[in-house]
């Protein structure tokens, strides 16, 4: 077992120190390797770390460290190495491939989740300044006082439109930053907002503010059968663990009395 131990600190040194260069062998097989990565895994990247993130050296770090985590269980198993071990090494060595990438889509997941909660509320905000200001101007001033989350894709809406782009597409790109329910109607509201004469500005103000209302109110609807769920899991939590508890307590006095 100590063989093992000192083969197994080697192989992690020599790949460490570059001795044994595990990325060569990952740019050889680049074209059956990249079979093995997750089709969301390019966007996810840049949903957490920004456009300027390398996608490829994030996907060969992963595979690198699940090659070392296979080969240092496999070492560790070397002594009394059997089919069961071997597949425990390949389970160790694809979790170590996996977590990063369940690490982005839990991140993603919450995000958007942030995102569907906040974005009523932001709205309404900017519904407000709508009243006073023409559209590019209420969305300048929302920034100061917007959620943290909305504020670089807020600031690149603001940035193509005082550029001189006066199409749809800034307002769709937000949309596509942040996509979460009815994001797209209300940006595309927004924009006809922005476009339309002063005369009809408040038809348009009140369509706008009775969709914010409704978005607002299925918000709260969503929160409250979260918070709901969340209180009937507990309880079902509680009396699973009170049951067992009583359960093996009843069968510990049971054990004691037939010993006795």
């Amino acid at each position: 077992m100590v063989i093992v131990i000192v083969a197994a600190i080697i192989l992690f040194v020599a790949i460490y120190n570059g001795t044994i260069d595990t990325s060569a062998f990952i740019k050889d097989n680049d074209i059956y390797l990249k079979l093995l990565k997750e089709k969301d895994y390019d966007f996810l990247l840049t949903v957490k770390f920004g456009e300027d993130v390398d996608a490829n050296k994030l996907f060969y770090v992963r595979l690198r460290n699940a090659l070392i985590a296979f080969a240092a269980t496999v070492f560790v198993l070397m002594s009394r190495m059997s089919f069961i071990n071997f597949i425990i090494a390949l389970a160790v060595g694809f979790l170590v491939f996996k977590l990063p990438y369940m690490s982005v889509q839990s991140y993603y997941k919450r995000r958007l989740a942030q995102i569907d909660e906040l974005l009523p509320y932001y709205l309404k905000g900017l519904e407000v300044l709508a009243q006073h200001y023409i559209i590019p101007v209420a969305l300048q001033k929302s920034i100061a006082d917007a959620p943290e989350i909305f504020k670089p894709g807020l600031k690149k809406l603001v940035g193509r439109i005082e550029a001189g782009d006066s199409s749809i597409d800034p307002y769709v790109e937000f949309a596509l930053d942040y996509p979460v329910r009815d994001s797209m109607r209300m940006m595309r509201l927004l924009y006809r907002l922005s476009l339309g004469e002063q005369k009809n500005k408040y038809e348009q103000l009140l369509m706008f503010s009775h969709t914010v209302s409704t978005l607002q109110n299925k918000a709260r609807e969503q929160r409250y059968k979260a918070r709901l769920s969340n209180m009937e899991r507990r309880t079902i939590i509680m009396l699973i663990v009170t049951g067992g508890g009583t359960m093996v307590i009843l069968l510990i006095a049971m054990f004691v009395m037939f010993n006795f």
